[in-house]
């Protein structure tokens, strides 16, 4: 087997930098598009689908919509690790899925934003839904085998931190990147565009661009070259058989325990982070751009330190204190606005900067805890399940962020005119990094650290 290098590394993480581009456009701005707030109404923004909560009268359209997307999203997870998992091509078992997913993935990312219909029309919802469950099929066919290598590449602790670090590095500029879009939409506007097909091409662009960062690792990495067995499988089983045996590890129910809860909070703040800058901070649309891009520069400053700390103190602990960063966070963000004696900006300044360490830490660590787990079972059972870890790892958050999405679209219109629906959203978030917190302080990190050195 090659050894794992810097170009390796690298090559590996560009692909995490395309398809969070594809993501954060679907996470940031899918509620922005079809559930506008006044101010963007305002701006000529026209509505596609049914607004309120029209759905038994306490769901939105676009929350279920959303939240069914990523129920989809999350039962197709285990499938796609378990056929990883027994592919037999001679590129590999995840280097195959790379290839063939990558530009369906981009297209109907795109097509999510091209309702037909010009007004609000029941063809519309039809068209979201059908988009939107396609788009979430291509992500998982994605994502879990791509992330599934990380076990199979790193043969250390050192080396897993150095590509959890680096595919954070490159998720969480990515996430930036699809951050930008509302500067290039008003660069068009300005031009002389109508709102909609400005944004249309603005995501269009984007999809474009995430596409090609995502082809890199799949034709530039030969997989055999560092998997010891790539293109064969350690043990058959089907689907069921496989997910009932993952989740039989105690240590790994707890992690996906709180991972559904960190991911339940994530969610909800993301997403409403454009009201929270429009509707409790008062600024422009365009402030939900230099605010997360200054995130993401402030948590880069916190990469090394992470590292650092999580040797010497192991990542669990690292974790429980980045979701308490988060619990503070979340409760000043719910709590900004007006009301606060502090100019607005300073506001967005503190919600920024309490975040980076957090963003840094859940960037790095969590994916490199599942390594963990996957890499201690397999020592102790001789059967190389690393895809459904991951799948299983990815089939829990995406619950959370389901549940996510269909609460904070029904949240938010609770009384919209005056933001206090997106203040119970950062509430809400807040108390659920507090639980995160306490579930994960039950997870054994020296009992899986032992089974890894065993």
């Amino acid at each position: 087997m090659k050894s794992l290098t810097r170009s390796v590394i690298w090559r590996y993480a560009i692909g995490q930098l395309g398809w969070p581009i594809l993501s954060g456009l679907v996470s940031s701005w899918l509620v922005y598009f079809y559930q506008p707030a006044q101010a963007e109404l305002e701006n000529g923004m026209p509505l596609f689908v049914p607004q309120g909560r029209v759905v038994f009268g306490l769901l939105t359209i676009i929350g279920l919509v959303g939240s069914l997307g990523r129920l989809f999203d999350a039962v197709t997870d285990p499938l796609v690790g378990n056929l990883s998992d027994n592919c037999r091509s001679p590129l590999g078992r995840r280097v195959p899925f790379l290839r063939k997913s990558a530009l369906p993935f981009g297209i109907f990312t795109t097509l999510i934003f091209c309702a037909p219909i010009q007004k609000i029309s029941s063809i519309n919802t039809v068209w979201l839904i059908v988009f939107v469950l396609l788009y979430y099929f291509f992500l998982t066919c994605y994502y879990t085998p791509y992330t599934s290598l990380i076990a199979e590449l790193a043969k250390s602790q050192k080396e897993k931190l150095s590509l959890s670090t680096s595919i954070s590095l490159t998720f969480i500029v990515g996430t930036a990147i699809s951050y930008l879009a509302p500067l290039l939409w008003t660069a068009f506007i300005n031009g002389g565009m109508e709102r909609v097909p400005a944004m249309r091409l603005t995501f269009g662009l984007f999809s474009a661009l995430a596409v090609a960062l995502m082809l890199v690792p799949a034709y530039t990495l030969n997989e055999k070259d560092y998997v010891q067995d790539s293109g064969t499988v350690s043990e058959q089983s089907s689907m069921f058989s496989s997910l009932a045996k993952t989740f039989s590890n105690k240590d790994f129910r707890i992690f996906v325990g709180q991972d559904v809860i960190y991911w339940f909070a994530l969610t909800m703040f993301q997403t409403g982070l454009p009201f929270f800058v429009t509707a409790l901070l008062k600024l422009p649309e365009t402030y939900a751009t230099p605010m997360f891009v200054g995130l993401t520069a402030a948590s880069l400053l916190f990469y090394l330190p992470v590292n650092v700390l999580a040797k010497k103190f192991g990542k669990k602990k690292i974790v429980v204190a980045a979701f308490c960063f988060f619990v503070a966070d979340f409760l000043f963000t719910g709590l900004c606005g007006e009301r606060l004696a502090l100019p607005q900006m300073a506001q967005a300044a503190i919600i920024v900067l309490a975040a980076a360490f957090p963003m840094a830490a859940f960037g790095i660590l969590p994916q490199a805890m599942v390594a963990d787990i996957a890499q201690a079972e397999a020592a102790a059972t001789g059967q190389n399940r690393s895809g459904m870890f991951f799948a299983a790892r990815t089939f829990a958050f995406k619950l959370g962020q389901s549940a996510a999405m269909l609460a904070f679209a029904s949240l938010a219109t609770i009384s919209r005119a005056s933001g206090g629906g997106y203040r119970i959203v950062a509430a809400v978030a807040s108390a659920c990094c507090a639980l995160g917190a306490a579930i994960l302080l039950f997870y054994n990190e020296r009992r899986v650290v032992l089974q890894l050195e065993g």
